[in-house]
């Protein structure tokens, strides 16, 4: 019972900040998401995509699916802001980000007790061992701040 508790708690914050992030990119013109965040800092838009790439490669992370757009890794993760990689147009990220989140979501609440104290797949099964809190459930914490963070940093954004 317990963990069913934790779980959901944790669950419900996950869900708030998605729910708080769309609100955002909603208000958000595509204009006002190519200006950088702060001077010399990254783009409104980069940071959107990049919150979209972190969240589809939870997918395979969490070990309930594959990428559905693994082409955003190189341009949002892998690489900076600046590197002159083609981006796709807002219109295409707005897409993305409701895409992948719809099936972020429903694959999470998929998931039972067992299988979100269970091992993340970037963690071997002797690691594991050692730190059981490389897990699931840790997996969506540290990705709820990480949201969190950049929905702050996007709000100077806002006129």
């Amino acid at each position: 019972m317990q963990n069913q508790l934790f779980i959901k708690m944790t669950f419900d914050a996950f869900k708030f900040q998605l729910d708080r992030a769309d609100k955002l990119f909603n208000s958000l013109t595509d204009e006002q998401l190519a200006q950088e965040v702060a001077p010399g800092r990254n783009s409104g838009t980069y940071l959107f995509g990049h919150l979209i790439a972190v969240h589809d490669a939870m997918l395979p992370l969490i070990g309930v699916g594959d990428k559905i757009h693994p082409e955003l890794e190189e341009v949002f993760i892998t690489k900076p802001d600046k590197s002159g990689l083609q981006k796709p147009p807002v219109s295409q990220l707005r897409d993305y980000w409701e895409q992948v989140n719809s099936m972020l979501v429903t694959k999470l609440e998929s998931l039972t007790p067992e299988q979100w104290f269970g091992k993340h797949t970037a963690v071997s099964e002797e690691d594991f061992k050692k730190e059981p809190h490389r897990n699931k459930i840790n997996i969506l914490i540290s990705r709820t701040n990480h949201l969190a963070y950049h929905a702050g940093q996007l709000a100077f954004l806002k006129k």
